[in-house]
């Protein structure tokens, strides 16, 4: 079969139970919305501290955010006894991952483009003409957060206390993300030169590439033990 076939074909399922349901993307979309609300609120009316807070707060966001997306990614699965199942297709175990890696990033920008609309109008950012630079870096800081807390979801998804440790198991692996990410967003926002803002979207992309690469050669492994 192929590969691209299997991958989208979990990803699509995937899309279409949370279509029905829409319980994650309703959930991860309040969360990261009443974040940056609480957090407009408590920094105050200066505009300027506000465009400061911005690409911190918008990263907390999405940061947590993904989190509770991660936690359903194999949850599904699971409750209702089809793992297994799933497992026993045919195909290679990479692809699995995969395919709800690919699930995963399209839910993530669902709410990416919710929530950057809302801080930008919340706290008085000017883009301008890096635009396309702040959605590349959503875009790329999106599937970094993907990437780590997906595969971390099939490592734990079959133990009680799974929601308290992805938390545990993500933030570390993250922190080049969050760096990266923070950092383009801040130099987007204050207009510094592009030659910096690309450094750090470089590192992203690097970090996007030796993960997904990493983490699908394991997944067959941690799935299987």
């Amino acid at each position: 079969m192929n590969p691209w076939r299997v991958i989208l074909t979990i990803a699509a399922k995937d899309w279409r139970i949370e279509g029905r349901a829409r319980d994650v993307l309703t959930a991860t979309i309040f969360f990261a919305g009443l974040v940056v609300m609480i957090l407009a609120f408590a920094f105050g009316p200066e505009s300027t501290r506000l465009r400061q807070a911005a690409p911190g707060v918008l990263w907390v966001a999405i940061a947590f955010a993904s989190i509770l997306a991660a936690s359903r990614a194999f949850a599904s699965e699971a409750e209702d006894g089809a793992l297994e199942a799933l497992l026993l297709y045919p195909v290679p175990h990479e692809l699995i991952y995969l395919g709800k890696l690919l699930s995963n990033i399209g839910l993530m920008l669902i709410l990416a483009l919710l929530v950057v609309p809302l801080t930008v109008l919340l706290y008085d950012v000017k883009v301008g003409e890096k635009l396309l630079l702040l959605l590349l870096t959503v875009f790329l800081g999106v599937i970094g957060f993907s990437i780590i807390s997906t595969f971390q979801s099939s490592l734990t998804v079959n133990l009680r206390a799974r929601e308290s440790l992805l938390p545990v198991l993500i933030f570390p692996l993250v922190v080049p993300v969050v760096i990266g990410a923070v950092k383009a967003t801040t130099l987007i926002v204050t207009n510094g030169s592009g030659g910096e803002i690309w450094g750090w979207l470089r590192l992203l992309i690097g970090f996007n590439v030796v993960y997904v690469t990493v983490c699908t050669l394991i997944f067959p492994f941690a799935v299987e033990s």
